[in-house]
């Protein structure tokens, strides 16, 4: 895929990502995430006090795997280092744009306001590794 191909691949509809981070002990930590893209960075919310958020502090390193189940079957693959944000105005403001993604523009207001409170972070990884592939079974 082209830069165009996968951004546009990553950003259609509510497709989630399966996040990795790693763990105190060296082992990865898989877990779905809802997220945009904002130029180069891939942005989204955790709290603070997740398996997510602690592995970030610790170590910023993040695969996430965005796929298309359906014949031809596609993937893309983003890796990057997190950087962990706790400004409530930025929490709040990228909890809202997430939330309207994946839940309405209707409702994007009422998913930054519950998901833009102390405790919650804005994590943003700026993509440094991209693999991607359409029709893998063509």
């Amino acid at each position: 895929m082209t830069d165009e191909q996968w951004r546009e691949f990553v950003s259609h509809g509510t497709r989630t990502g399966k996040l990795s981070t790693v763990r105190a002990d060296g082992s990865p930590h898989v877990a779905p995430i809802w997220f945009v893209l904002d130029g180069d960075d891939l942005v989204f919310n955790t709290g603070k006090d997740t398996v997510k958020g602690r592995n970030l502090a610790r170590d910023g390193r993040v695969a996430l795997c965005v796929d298309d189940d359906r014949p031809p079957f596609a993937f893309v693959v983003l890796q990057g280092r997190a950087e962990l944000i706790e400004d409530i105005e930025q929490v709040r403001h990228w909890a809202a744009r997430i939330g309207g993604r994946y839940m309405g523009e209707n409702r994007a207001e009422e998913f930054g306001e519950r998901n833009g409170v102390p405790g919650e972070l804005l994590v943003r990884v700026r993509i440094n590794k991209v693999l991607a592939q359409a029709a893998v079974a063509d």
